[in-house]
C-alpha cells in the first residue's frame, strides 16, 4: 500500500499502522478523533461520509470509548476504511478543499489522554523483572513467589491520575523508613523511579457483573496497545506494601502515550508465547500467539543535559499475556467496560541493560548509571525527563508507538497544598 501522505522512511505512523488518537488545536478547542499518518493526524469527523451510518458518532465523539465498544467486525471494517482513504489516488486524494480540511499538522496539536479511563489494574507479568525484585529484597532461591507461575499478579491502581505524555510529574510526599528498626520519616520521595510498561484498552461490548471471559474469548476484548511509565517512589513502596500491596507510592501519576495501536496492526509481529511451566488452569490457556515482537527503549534526559538511552527491552519478555490477564481479571465475574485499561508490569529482559526501572539498573542502588553527560543516576532527579519508545520492525514495515515522556518536577510544598 501506497498512501498519498508522505511518511518519511523512519516514521512511526505508516499506513500499516494507523494509530488512533485525542487532540485538539488552538484554532478548535473540541477534542477530536484522530488518525496518526506521518507527521499528520487525520481528522476523523471531517470524514465521516465515507463510514457506514452505524460507526458515524463513535468517530464523531470526543474518546474513543464509543468506538472501543464496538465489535472487531466494526473495528477492522473502519480500519479498512480509513486505509482506503489514504491511498493514491483515493476519494479523499481527489478531493483538494476536503484534504485541507481533514489534516493537521500533528507538532501543531494538543493530545489528550484517548479515553475516559473508568478502571485501571496493572499487573507483574514479566518474569525477569519479578525475579530481579525478589533477588532484591528476598534471595534468589525465593525469588518469585509460589502464586507468580500459576496466575497474572496484578493490583487495581488509581484511574484519576493517568495522564497524557508530556504532562509533568511532581515528586511525591510520603512516609518512608530510611533505617530499618527505626522510626518512619515523612517527606519528599527520595528513591523515584520509572517503570516500562505497555497498556492494554479494553474494548468490546461491557461484561455484566457474574460473567467470565477466558483467555481464548479475550481477543474480542482487546482494542489496542499503548506506551506506559508507572512511576514509582520506591521508599514510599517499601514501607507502606505490607500487607496489601502497592498504594500511594504509585497513584500520584502514571503516564500514558496519547497513541493508541490497534491490535490489527501488530498482528504481523505476533510471536511465540513465552514458554510457561507449570501448564496453567485451562480459563488462562489460548493457542493464538498474542506476544509481540516490540522493541522498547527508554531515554534519560537530565536537566539542561542530552538524552541518554539506558535500557533497551522487548514486549515479547512478558510471561503472561495480555489475554490471560484479562481471563484472570474476570474469572471472579468481575466485569469489564470500554476504555479500562490493563498494564503490563515492568518489563524487563534477562541482561542488565534491558531491565526496565532504576531500581534494577540501579541495582537497588549499589550501582550508579552512567549518562552521556558524565552525570550519574540511581534513582531520578528533579528536572529529569524520561522518555519511553517502541517500535515493530519487519520487511521494512514499521509500527511505531510515539512517545511516552514525562519530567520530574520538584515536590510541591507542605504550605502551598492546604
Amino acid at each position: 500500500m501506497k498512501s498519498f501522505v508522505s511518511v518519511p522512511s523512519n516514521s512511526d505512523f505508516s499506513i500499516y499502522n494507523l494509530p488512533y488518537c485525542v487532540f485538539s488545536t488552538q484554532q478548535n478547542a473540541k477534542k477530536r478523533i484522530g488518525v496518526g499518518i506521518g507527521q499528520l493526524i487525520l481528522d476523523l469527523s471531517t470524514v465521516t461520509d465515507f463510514f457506514a451510518p452505524e460507526f458515524v458518532d463513535a468517530l464523531n465523539d470526543e474518546v474513543l470509548n464509543s468506538l472501543m465498544a464496538l465489535t472487531p467486525a466494526a473495528w477492522k471494517s473502519i480500519r479498512n476504511t480509513i486505509q482506503n482513504l489514504l491511498l493514491e489516488n483515493s476519494e479523499l486524494d481527489r478531493n483538494d478543499a476536503l484534504k485541507e480540511k481533514a489534516f493537521i499538522e500533528q507538532k501543531n496539536a494538543a493530545f489528550h489522554v484517548p479515553a475516559k479511563i473508568g478502571d485501571y489494574t496493572d499487573f507483574y507479568s514479566s518474569i525477569h523483572h519479578a525475579t530481579n525484585v525478589g533477588i532484591m529484597f528476598r534471595s534468589k532461591e525465593n525469588a518469585l513467589m509460589p502464586n507468580w507461575k500459576h496466575l497474572p499478579v496484578g493490583y487495581h491502581g488509581r484511574a484519576s491520575s493517568i495522564v497524557v505524555s508530556g504532562t509533568p510529574i511532581h515528586r511525591p510526599y510520603g512516609q518512608t523508613l530510611p533505617v530499618d528498626g527505626a522510626d518512619p520519616a515523612f517527606g519528599p520521595c527520595r528513591l523515584l523511579d520509572f517503570e516500562l510498561e505497555m497498556a492494554v484498552f479494553v474494548g468490546g461490548a461491557p461484561t455484566k457483573l457474574g460473567e467470565r471471559v477466558n483467555a481464548e474469548q479475550a481477543v474480542d476484548h482487546i482494542f489496542g496497545f499503548s506506551l506506559m511509565n508507572d512511576w514509582s517512589a520506591r521508599d514510599i513502596q517499601k514501607w507502606e506494601y505490607i500487607p496489601l500491596g502497592p498504594f500511594t507510592a504509585k497513584n500520584f501519576g502514571t503516564t500514558l502515550s496519547p497513541w493508541v495501536i490497534p491490535v490489527a496492526a501488530l498482528e504481523p509481529f505476533a510471536v511465540d508465547n513465552f514458554p510457561q511451566d507449570p501448564t496453567p488452569f485451562a480459563y488462562l490457556q489460548h493457542k493464538k500467539p498474542f506476544n509481540f515482537d516490540i522493541v522498547l527503549e527508554v531515554s534519560l534526559k537530565p536537566q539542561n543535559g542530552v538524552e541518554s538511552v539506558i535500557c533497551m527491552s522487548n514486549y515479547k519478555y512478558l510471561y503472561w499475556t495480555a489475554l490471560q490477564q484479562l481471563a484472570h481479571h474476570t474469572v471472579t465475574g468481575c466485569n469489564l467496560n470500554p476504555g479500562d485499561v490493563f498494564a503490563s508490569g515492568t518489563i524487563s529482559g534477562e541482561t542488565p541493560d534491558s531491565y526496565g526501572s532504576m531500581l534494577e539498573l540501579s541495582w537497588k542502588g549499589t550501582k550508579s548509571i552512567l549518562l552521556k553527560n558524565n552525570e550519574t543516576r540511581k534513582f531520578l532527579a528533579d528536572g529529569d525527563e524520561v522518555i519511553i519508545r517502541g517500535y515493530c520492525q519487519k520487511d521494512n514495515v514499521r509500527i511505531g508507538f510515539g512517545e511516552c515522556s514525562g519530567v520530574v518536577l520538584p515536590a510541591i510544598p507542605l504550605e502551598q497544598c492546604t
